[in-house]
């Protein structure tokens, strides 16, 4: 399994990226995707999740009503829309794949079995 995050950059607040995530060697359809992030010093979040069945989508309070999750499983791509940017955004930005993450809790990185490498993005104000 291999995943491939790119998109990252230096944007300005307010401004949007969107980040992508190229997925290879699974079914995309059989798995949930997450997006996470390690801020500079702190902890890897997770932020936000799209299930394999159903595709419910979750997103933390940080970014919820910011952000939204796609998926393209023909494409076997999922993206990350980031709208309203704010330096607290910034992060190192990956996407996981999961196979039985749960609904109860889906941005528990615990529940993910593949990971990307991150890309970087910055939030100057």
């Amino acid at each position: 399994v291999q995943l491939q995050a790119s998109g990252g950059g230096l944007v300005q607040t307010g401004e949007s990226l969107k980040l992508s995530c190229a997925v290879s060697g699974i079914t995309l359809e059989d798995y949930a995707i997450g997006w996470f992030r390690r801020p500079p010093g702190d902890e890897r979040e997770g932020i936000s999740s799209i299930m394999n069945i159903g595709d419910s989508t979750y997103y933390s309070d940080s970014v919820n009503g910011r952000f939204t999750i796609s998926r393209d499983n023909a494409k076997k791509m999922v993206y990350l829309q980031m709208n309203t940017l704010k330096p607290e955004d910034t992060a190192v930005y990956y996407c996981a794949a999961g196979f039985r993450v749960p609904e109860a809790s889906p941005l528990l990185p615990l529940w993910y079995e593949a990971w990307s490498q991150g890309t970087q993005v910055t939030v100057s104000s």
